[in-house]
Order: structure tokens, then sequence, then C-alpha cells
């Protein structure tokens, strides 16, 4: 080291000439910069202390009066880590407003930031260990890690499995993804978490229509989905018919039970004995004529399926909805060993086993003691079930590594301390206002751990400090420990994530800081 200190060191700042020159922004561009990110800052700052196992839960109330979540959005990409996108993004607005006060023009600092983000990305997979989808021990520990954070964590032993199984069901040799919409989550209230069950079958939202006193249990179902209604025919809105005699009164009655009968007798000639009724509209779906028909031909009926159930109850059953009874034909019907409605824990539940021609999709059944509980087991479970598609999804390298290649990556703030190191050395190669954006990249990346620690209750300066000398003396695996409130190697704490979560938060919060840094006006539209 030099003995006399450069001009940066003693604190005086060299005037920029040149391409360096500082960045003369107009008055109204600078100001709508400044207030977007202000804005987008005051969000991070409120979302930053649910981050981590001992982060807390946050909750905005509406004008309705409902209470929701408040959380941010990378759950279409990765559907976990969208606290750390937010505080991440947070951070990155930070450093960007530091760089637009020392002049630099903000497409400089996009730019910068953007390849940047790509340098993380590339460290990232550097430090990723490949997994392969038959190691279930990785994927259950990925899953658990996912749902230590949630307030269902103490029932991360049995949430997790049911998502590992959930998705490696529906994963073929040839998966690049896995279509979350065919693992389908029945909430159901009664009993608690641990009944919560993955089903060898399909379970329904809907309950069995007894009112007419039909069966609720059939052997060798043969099932079918129809779109039409099992009730009288009514007129159009705007019509009347008017019947002043009581003998025609008769005969439209004794008409209407003859269309009903007609109806039962060719779905029972079809050999059908369970049925599926969609939802409707415009008359009743069944009427208690019709089920009372339905019940001396011993067929059980479950009606209000909702339109979008009909697709995923299609696959399940590999059968076809109906949508007219001159269609009603045996080759449309799905088949089945069981249909029973059973009480489980106090709720009525309606399971379908033993499924032939059964297509890929999946049935959770999420119990809970009251209707928070069961939101909370459903969100907690989503974000279990993108943790470990997200192995599916980003394959380790390139796809000729090996098909089933997957990459899992530490948690505890390890990864972001290693990218930002990297980051600040390979910042030193560079010249000109590019290095600055570079290092103060770097620099935003420490929020992550630094907000673990904050967290936890410990010390963020002590444990940042240390956890940076452990990563200098290259023990890149090295984490914060929250339960311990100590640094130690965060793998063989078991605490890791795909790559997909690091890597996405870090692309979408840097897209999103560069979106704001190329805004210099607003127009409001009426």
């Amino acid at each position: 080291m030099s003995a006399n200190p450069s001009q940066s060191q003693q604190g005086i700042t060299k005037p920029l000439t040149g391409a360096n020159a500082a960045f003369n922004d107009k008055g109204k561009p600078m100001e709508l910069r400044l207030s977007n990110m202000v804005a987008a800052k005051a969000i991070s700052n409120a979302v930053r202390t649910s981050l981590g196992p001992k982060g807390m839960d946050k909750m905005i109330q509406t004008s309705k009066g409902e209470l929701v979540d408040l959380s941010a959005a990378q759950d279409i990409e990765a559907g976990d880590g969208t606290t750390s996108v937010v505080v991440l993004a947070g951070s990155f607005l930070g450093a960007a407003e530091k760089m637009l006060q020392k002049g630099i023009h903000p497409t400089i600092i996009a730019e910068a930031f953007l390849k940047a983000s790509v340098k993380a990305v590339e460290y990232l997979t550097e430090m990723s260990t490949p997994v392969d989808l038959s190691d279930n021990a990785s994927l259950l520990r990925a899953a658990s890690t996912s749902l230590n954070s949630k307030i269902v964590s103490q029932y991360s032993s049995t949430l997790a499995p049911i998502a590992v199984a959930a998705v490696t069901r529906l994963v073929t040799p040839s998966s690049s993804n896995v279509d979350l919409r065919d693992i389908r989550v029945v909430k159901k209230v009664g009993g608690t978490i641990e009944d919560t069950e993955l089903v060898d079958g399909v379970v329904l939202h809907q309950n069995v229509v007894t009112s007419a006193g039909g069966p609720t249990r059939m052997e060798k179902a043969k099932i079918a989905i129809i779109q039409f209604q099992l009730s009288a025919p009514k007129p159009d809105m705007d019509n009347t018919v008017v019947i002043n005699d009581y003998r025609q009164m008769d005969k439209v009655i004794k008409e209407g039970r003859q269309y009903l009968l007609n109806l039962c007798k060719k779905i029972k000639k079809a050999n059908c004995n369970v049925l599926l009724i969609q939802k409707s509209i415009l008359r009743d779906a069944v009427d208690e004529t019709a089920l009372n028909f339905l019940k001396r031909l011993n067929i059980l009926v479950v009606k209000d399926i909702e339109r979008d159930e009909i697709e995923f109850l299609s696959k399940s059953f590999g059968c076809k909805p109906i949508a007219d009874i001159e269609a009603f034909t045996e080759d449309k019907l799905g088949y089945a060993d069981l249909v029973e409605e059973s009480s489980q824990s106090g709720a009525k539940v309606v399971k379908i086993t033993g499924v032939k021609n059964r297509g890929r999709t999946v049935s959770i059944l999420a119990m809970g003691s009251n209707n928070l509980v069961v939101e909370e087991c459903e969100r907690s479970l989503h974000d279990a079930l993108c943790v470990v598609r997200c192995l599916v999804k980003k394959r380790y390298g390139s796809l000729t590594i090996a098909a089933k290649s997957l990459a899992l990556i530490g948690g505890g703030g390890a990864p972001e301390i290693h990218v930002s190191r990297l980051l600040s050395q390979y910042s030193q190669s560079l010249k000109g206002m590019e290095a600055y954006c570079y290092q103060a990249y770097a620099d935003a990346l420490e929020v992550i751990p630094v907000t673990l620690a904050e967290n936890a209750g410990l010390n963020p300066i002590a444990i940042v400090t240390e956890l940076r000398n452990r990563h200098a003396l290259g023990e890149k695996t090295a984490g914060i420990n929250v339960r311990r409130g100590l640094i130690s190697n965060i793998l063989e704490e078991e605490v890791v994530q795909p790559l997909l979560v690091s890597t996405s938060a870090i692309e979408l919060a840097t897209e999103t800081v560069c979106l704001l840094l190329k805004i210099d006006d607003y127009v409001q539209a009426r």
C-alpha cells in the first residue's frame, strides 16, 4: 500500500471531465426519479422486517375491511423469495440514488446495474450444487427451508414431504417445468395442519347431495361430468306464461316430470352411477324432482362444480365433459374403484380413489382449525411447491450436462456476501463511472445478511463483518445461523434454496430499478 493516500482517500473529489463529466439533469426529471425511489424504498422498508425465519408478518386493511398479506411479486417466476426481491430492490434504489446525486447519468447506472446482475447470476451458478431429482433428501431440505419462514414452520415436517411428493409425481424425464394448475389444494376447516394429506386420487371441494336421500358411497364408479341442467326448462326472463286452468297446470307439471325422468333414464342407460354437475347461472343445476329420480336409479350426485374445475377433473378422470344429453354415451365416462363422502376431523370430504386412465394431476387436502389457519397452510404449501418446481425449472448449467441435473444454493446470506465480494473485486478491474456503479451494486447486495441479522435480534455490524472475514478466508458456504445467533456452514445446517429463487430475485429487482431510473416524466391519463 502506498504511503501517500490518493485524493479520493483524503475525501477530495476530482472534477470529472470529458465522457465522465457530471450529468446535469433537469429539475423535473430528477425530482420525479427521486419521488419514485422514495415511494419504492418505503415499500421495501415496510416489507424488510418480514425477511427470514425470525421475520415478522405484515398485513394491510383494505377499504372493505378485509385483511390481506402484504407481499411482493416474484411469485410467478419462482414462487418463493418474495420478500427478498423487495428488500433487494429497495437497496439497489438506495445505491442508484447515491449515484444520481454524484452526477452520474441514469442510463449509465441502469446499464451498469444490468451488467452487474448478469455477473451476479454467473457467480451464483458457479457456487450452486447440482442435485438429482431422485435425491429426495435434498428436495426435502429445500422445501423445509421455504416453510421455516412461514407461520406454519412447526409443521414443515408434515408439509415438506407432501410438496416434494406432489411435484415429483408430475415430473417426466423430459420435463422442463411443472404446471402448478395440475396440483389442486382443497381446503377444509377441521382438525389441525397435521391432518393435511396428499390424496392418491381426487378430492372435491363440494359435498354429495343428500337432500333426497341419495347414496354417499359408490364402488366401481362410472363418472360423468355434465354441463347441462337436470331441472325443468324455464321461459326467457322477459317472458311470462300465464295458466288459468288447473288441468293445464297439472299437464305442465306432468310434462316437466316426464322430461326429467327421460333425462335420468338416458343417464342410467349409459351405465353412469356418479354424476358431477356443473354450476348453473340461469336456472337450478338440478332440482328436487330430478334428485328423487336419481336416488331411485342409485346415482350419486355432486352439484355446483365450478367452470374452472372442469378441465382439471376431466384430465384427472380421463373423461370428457358432456354438454348435451344426446351426446351422453359410455365412452365419455371416467372410471374409479371408489367414490365416497366421509367425515374427517369434523369436515365432510369427498374422495375419489383408484382412478383408471388417470391423468397427471395431484390433489392435496389442506386441513386446519379455522379459515385463517387453512388459508396460511395453503399459502405455505404453494411456496413449498414452487420451490420444488424451481429445481425442475432451473437446470444446472446446460441441459446437455444431465437431463435430471438440478441446482441448490445455500441460504443465510451466504450467496449474497459471496457475490458482493466477487463483484467488488471485479469492479477494481473496471474504469470510470462503471466501476463506481459496480461497487455500489456489490455493497447493496449486503442488505440481505444485514436484514437477516437485524430481524434475528443480532448485532448486524459484528455478524456481517465476521461473515465477510469467513468468506475472505475461502468459506463460501458460511452463512448466518439465525437460530443459534452465529456464523456457520449453512449447507451443514440444511438451509438451502433453489438457484432460481436467488437468480430471479436479483434479476427482477435489478430490472425494476432500471425501469424506475429510465422514467423522467409522467402524464396523468383520464
